[in-house]
């Protein structure tokens, strides 16, 4: 059996496996593709659970569907192409590009990376373009047009050519280190986790490597905190899980409900960043509907809404009713910045 089906073979099974791993596959089907791998297995001589015969035929860290991605993408751009030429049969296309295209591409990447340097990242691609017209088959080309989408702040694009790269040649490094920014830079931690540690597998004291790894793990632990359910409150947090304990160090480190010297008021606190993502916050999980149900927050909206205006932080903390409240909320708070994991994000 040739060795190239029997890879071909290798990806497949790995595709079902994932396929049924991930719940791409029902349950009710499960069994059914079990056997299929099984079958597909022994009439290719490829047995999955053969560690040495699977280091041999695999072709990680590529996978079939980043493969066959590339393919539809570089069949649709082929085909634009040739819907726009003439009728007249082309000749058959050479094995590869000759040497003087080559040294032409080669010639175009400098450009662009002299354009890179000077900030044209626009024109920079563009030479990039020309260099794999030329050569399609050098995987720098795709991962300095990567960088260069990057740097124009269009990573979803980047991602693309990041993955044209590993799929001409998969062992490239730098084009894992490419994927993983442009996947963090668009939120997706998960994915620029996985591009980080696929190029850790091939080099494993890459710095840049594992310098993206650390953060991309980094933003996937915390994200818990930054989703915690309205059943869940987070440490010193009041009704819905809102923390108000940070409220109280925007407001002056929550020493008490005396509100001493130094504490701003009402409308300073609404024009700060961080009091307006907490407000947002309480929106979503429902706190601040729990909040207006108070008899006294009520009036002092309604006084607001009335062209009265917003009454002073003062004026809030002589009232029992409010100062009771405060109290409440902010009763974790005196133990501030000097707790544990003070300054953490």
């Amino acid at each position: 059996m040739a060795e190239k089906k029997q890879k071909l073979v290798l990806s497949i099974i790995d595709f079902l496996e994932t396929s049924i791993s991930d719940g791409s596959i029902k349950s009710d089907d499960k069994e059914g593709i079990e056997i299929a791998i099984q079958c597909i297995g022994e009439a290719f001589g490829v047995d999955p659970s053969n560690q040495e015969q699977k280091d041999k035929l695999s072709v990680k860290p590529a996978t079939l569907t980043s493969i066959f991605d590339v393919y539809l993408k570089t069949k649709d751009k082929v085909g634009a192409q040739a819907s726009g030429s003439s009728s007249t049969p082309a000749p058959s296309a050479p094995s590869g590009p000759s040497a003087a295209d080559k040294e032409k591409a080669e010639k175009h990447k400098q450009e662009g990376n002299n354009l890179m340097a000077a900030k044209e990242y626009q024109k920079a691609v563009d030479a990039y373009t020309e260099a794999i017209a030329l050569d399609p088959n050098n995987p720098v080309y795709y991962s300095n047009r990567a960088a260069a989408w990057s740097s124009m702040g269009d990573h979803a694009v980047a991602v693309d050519d990041a993955e044209m790269a590993i799929a001409v040649d998969p062992k490239f490094v730098k084009a894992y280190s490419r994927l993983g920014h442009a996947h963090f830079t668009l939120g997706n931690y998960a994915d620029a986790k996985s591009a980080f540690e696929r190029g850790l597998v091939l080099e494993p004291n890459n710095a840049n490597l594992k310098v993206g790894l650390t953060n991309a793990e980094t933003k996937l632990a915390s994200a818990p905190t930054t989703t915690r359910s309205a059943s869940s409150p987070a440490p010193g947090g009041g009704a819905g899980g809102f923390d108000f304990s940070q409220m109280a160090n925007l407001m002056g480190g929550g020493g008490g409900a005396g509100g001493g010297g130094g504490m701003p008021d009402l409308a300073s606190l609404m024009n700060n960043p961080q009091m307006m993502q907490m407000a947002q916050q309480m929106m979503a999980n429902g706190g601040l509907e729990r909040l207006m149900s108070n008899p006294a927050i009520r009036n002092m909206a309604e006084r607001a809404q009335g062209g009265g205006g917003m009454p002073s932080m003062a004026e809030l903390m002589s009232d029992p009713a409010l100062r009771d409240m405060a109290s409440s909320f902010m009763g974790g708070a005196g133990r501030g910045a000097g707790g544990p994991g003070a300054g953490n994000a």
